[in-house]
């Protein structure tokens, strides 16, 4: 392992020896699911924030299934939100089989009522050896099909001593042992790259996905790229890319043309002028739902995972990031996010005087000051505990 101190002599590196992989949305991702699970030798975890009970649902379903009747200890860990829609028998078939699901409840309960933070990472880590993250959901939109594109995402797969860090932080949140919060982010050599576990849970003490943001910003010299669902920056992440851009950086946003809450679009539309004046490129994709979570900066740093940039994935939600100090894999990603970028619709001053009536402007701006309220609330809001039986 590597610690942090080491990080200016080696972020240069210019091989990563397969290590590390770029994986996206769709067929791609879930084939690989399918086929770390199917090698699985003693353990996995998976844990998720939406697992459907759908064609992409039942077919992991199997595999975990056919995986321990291989006797191989299967954990899964469900958010009790995202997740509540899922059937007493699906989640009762599971359990037949032999497969160890909970359910990630609440910080505080009463009867009836929570207090709820969410569990919003998307891991799965096998035998602490391969692993994937990011911020694809098991679902059939994150798989699509021959009439829809999947949902823009993307995650990582990691063949490297960074899935043994992986796989105690699952086996902690699992197990509810609570030391999570004391393990601190070390950084691993993978072939000569640098790869290391982050995560946010700020009533946990623990911020390091937001700060890894900040800082990489804030210390960006030539280019920063970030492609974000449900953008909403606080001000301090707001005034660092206004920094940024005073210093010359270039940055270039991608953001949802499409929307699976339309007012959280309309809320982002309303810091557009903003961006704009400040010199950032705005780019909106709007072939399929954009749900990605990642970010580059100056071709060495990157970064992929679960965490949004607004204040619920700051303070309310459980978030878990990968970050990787490689060459190359920052040239894989931006060169997949120029890809993204050529077949969006790029913001600009005049389109936006074009569609900005008084009551657009009004739209946008209700729309942010509303999702803003939200989300600084939202950890504390009161939600009715559904489906409770199978909370386990």
């Amino acid at each position: 392992m590597i610690h942090r101190s080491t990080i200016d002599k080696l972020h240069h590196s210019t091989d990563d020896n397969g290590y590390i992989k770029l994986l996206h949305s769709g067929e791609e991702y879930f084939l690989r699911l399918k086929k770390i699970i199917q090698d699985a030798h003693k353990e996995i975890h998976l844990q998720t924030y939406i697992f459907d009970n759908d064609e992409t649902g039942n077919s992991i379903a199997n595999c975990l299934i056919e995986a321990a009747q291989r006797n191989v200890k299967v954990y899964v860990l469900l958010d009790a939100y995202g997740s509540a829609a899922l059937p007493y028998s699906f989640v009762q078939d599971l359990i037949h089989h032999g497969i160890f699901i909970r359910f990630f409840s609440p910080i505080f309960s009463l009867n009836n009522f929570y207090l709820g933070r969410r569990m919003h990472h998307k891991v799965m880590v096998v035998d602490g050896k391969m692993a994937l993250i990011g911020g694809i959901n098991i679902a059939n939109k994150y798989h699509g099909n021959l009439e829809s594109e999947p949902w823009l995402d993307y995650a990582v797969q990691l063949d490297c001593p960074a899935a043994e860090d992986l796989q105690k932080l699952c086996r902690d949140y699992f197990f509810k042992k609570g030391s999570s919060k004391k393990i601190k982010p070390v950084l691993h050599s993978a072939g000569r790259a640098l790869v290391g576990i982050i995560q946010n849970d700020w009533l946990k003490n623990k911020t390091e996905v937001c700060d890894a943001y900040t800082n990489a910003i804030l210390s960006a010299k030539k280019e920063i790229v970030i492609l974000g669902s449900y953008f909403l920056p606080g001000r301090k992440m707001s005034k660092a890319l206004k920094k940024a851009s005073i210093r010359g950086v270039k940055i270039t946003i991608i953001l949802a043309g499409i929307s699976d809450v339309p007012l959280v679009r309309r809320a982002t539309e309303h810091l557009y002028s903003t961006f704009l004046h400040n010199h950032i490129q705005i780019y909106e994709w709007e072939k399929s739902v954009l749900h990605g979570k990642a970010a580059v900066v100056d071709s060495h740093w990157s970064t992929i995972g679960s965490f949004n940039l607004n204040s619920l994935s700051c303070y309310g939600s459980i978030e878990m990031n990968v970050e990787i100090y490689s060459s190359i894999f920052a040239e894989t990603l931006h060169s997949d996010f120029n890809r993204v970028i050529n077949e969006c619709r790029k913001v600009t001053n005049n389109k936006l005087k074009q569609k900005a009536s008084i009551l657009n402007r009004l739209t946008d701006w209700l729309s942010y000051h509303i999702i803003r309220s939200t989300m600084l609330f939202l950890t504390f809001l009161p939600h009715l505990r559904a489906l409770k039986k199978y909370r386990l």
